[in-house]
């Protein structure tokens, strides 16, 4: 108590100053319309500037969890378009009894190598959350990798930034397909290869996965033709594509599962018993 009395007495002059210009301010505002405008106009200038900071930093924070709603909701609706595609080739009554042959699970990206020839992608997704091998993984905007292995609670990717990464695609224009393959040296583009010279091919052709394995459906998005060239027979295209998707900034992804995979695969392996 006796500080703040202390204080009082040092900036007396200050503090009676203070109260003199409050008081001459507030009979100003009152005497004078022109005055008393613009104070409050200065007010709500300022007034709505805090608000729209703190608004601003509330919908930042809450960024995270409308993120997470999106995912969700696209994967809802991923998995619906799937089975509503299945059952539009359907015609018996019984139809919305088969599940959809592909279903998407949300994941993200914690770790992803760009870099070097052979890249992989980690994701924070794995075999507790139903996760499983040679599961594609795409984007919004294209395809990313498949599953090579996971463990409880994560999984590798190939990416198709790896030499080793072979995967189907086609031209969407036409039936014509090849093999997805990277040469190893510019991250935004891969190569398109063995697609013969008959095939109509122009630079910004759209290629697309060609459903012709157990792993991506037909029909997503890769990239477009950025470049192509007849090889040294003059019998096959080798293609140039520029991916959709920018591989050095990845975020979220979904895993596709193909549920009838087993059976197809035990079908070309001849393993079906005999019933």
């Amino acid at each position: 108590m006796q500080q703040i009395v202390n204080f009082l007495i040092r900036n007396k002059n200050f503090l009676l100053f203070l109260f003199l210009l409050f008081i001459s301010l507030l009979l100003t505002m009152q005497s004078h319309s022109y005055h008393r405008s613009k104070f409050v106009s200065s007010t709500n200038f300022i007034s709505g500037g805090l608000y729209n900071w703190s608004s601003s930093i509330s919908d930042y924070l809450k960024l995270k969890g409308q993120n997470q709603r999106l995912l969700e909701e696209n994967n809802r609706l991923y998995n619906l378009l799937q089975t509503f595609q299945l059952d539009t080739l359907r015609t018996t009554s019984d139809s919305l009894l088969i599940p959809a042959t592909y279903r998407y699970s949300k994941a993200r990206v914690i770790n992803n190598s760009y870099s070097k020839q052979d890249n992989y992608i980690t994701i924070n997704k794995g075999a507790n959350d139903s996760i499983i091998p040679d599961m594609g993984v795409v984007t919004d905007k294209g395809i990313i990798g498949i599953v090579e292995n996971t463990s409880g609670n994560y999984g590798r990717v190939i990416s198709i930034l790896n030499t080793n990464s072979r995967i189907n695609a086609q031209l969407k224009k036409s039936e014509h397909y090849g093999s997805l393959i990277w040469n190893g040296k510019d991250p935004n583009i891969v190569q398109l290869e063995v697609i013969p010279r008959l095939a109509p091919v122009k630079v910004g052709d759209t290629i697309m996965t060609g459903g012709r394995s157990t792993i991506f459906p037909k029909g997503i998005l890769i990239g477009t033709i950025e470049h192509h060239e007849l090889d040294a027979d003059g019998s096959y295209y080798l293609i140039d594509v520029k991916l959709f998707n920018d591989m050095t900034n990845i975020g979220f992804v979904y895993c596709i599962q193909n549920t009838d995979a087993p059976e197809i695969k035990q079908l070309e392996t001849g393993e079906i018993p005999n019933e």
